[in-house]
């Protein structure tokens, strides 16, 4: 019997940062999968025409329909909240957001951010799942995973939640590949050059270090928020 997996991202790229090449499992095995991206992605600056934010905005959102596609992902929803101020949003409208697709999907499986993320849009886009999940009659989720995000979770640094990994998934070479064409395909311009924590060195790096954590070759990891097993 296939799972139905929802991942609820901030922005575009961190759904395949945080979970690419575990999608690329689920999918290869039957499993149908959505993407649920709450930021529009790009952060308002000073003195940039509207038009050119908007030219940015519609490629970046494009990467994301392409990302999916080399992912085996069947649908992409966007609901484009402002990028880096989900803090001055009402947490109740980004948790509307997460339960009228949870309605609409009736996932078995949520994959989201880490709440001891340095960024705030991450934090809340958690928050707002948490919230979302909570039993009320008709929770479809059994079960909801954090994942890291390079540049964002490894820099928490005064934060006392750090990440701790308790879910190691095993992935194939096939399936990182996917993960690693998804970024450096049509993600390509958000990610970096080594030293950074977006390059392709550290993301490979990173994949080998969960792996050996667990015993396995290469690894994604996480942590569980809820598990609901019934009798």
């Amino acid at each position: 019997m296939s799972d139905s997996i929802l991942v609820v991202a901030a922005h575009p790229d961190d759904e395949v940062l945080g979970c690419g090449a575990t999608v690329a499992k689920h999918t290869a095995t039957g499993d149908r999968v959505w993407h649920l991206i709450l930021g529009e992605g790009i952060m308002s600056r000073r003195g940039v025409a509207q038009a050119e934010k908007d030219r940015a905005l519609h490629e970046l959102w494009d990467s994301a329909e392409q990302a999916a596609s080399v992912l085996g992902v069947e649908r992409v929803i966007l609901k484009k909240f402002p990028c880096c101020q989900f803090d001055t949003l009402s947490l109740l409208d980004i948790t509307h957001a997460v339960e009228e697709v949870i309605q609409e999907l009736k996932p078995s499986i949520i994959y989201t951010h880490h709440f001891g993320d340095v960024n705030i849009d991450h934090r809340r886009t958690v928050e707002a799942v948490e919230t979302a999940i909570r039993p009320n009659g008709r929770s479809f989720v059994a079960e909801v995973l954090s994942f890291e995000i390079p540049s964002s979770t490894e820099w928490n640094f005064a934060k006392p939640e750090i990440f701790r990994p308790n879910v190691f998934v095993e992935v194939s070479e096939t399936q990182f590949a996917a993960k690693m064409k998804a970024l450096f395909g049509p993600y390509r311009k958000e990610m970096r050059a080594y030293p950074h924590s977006r390059s392709e060195e550290y993301v490979r790096a990173l994949a080998t270090c969960r792996g050996g954590q667990a015993g396995f070759p290469i690894a994604e990891s996480f942590v569980q928020i809820l598990r609901r097993k019934h009798l």
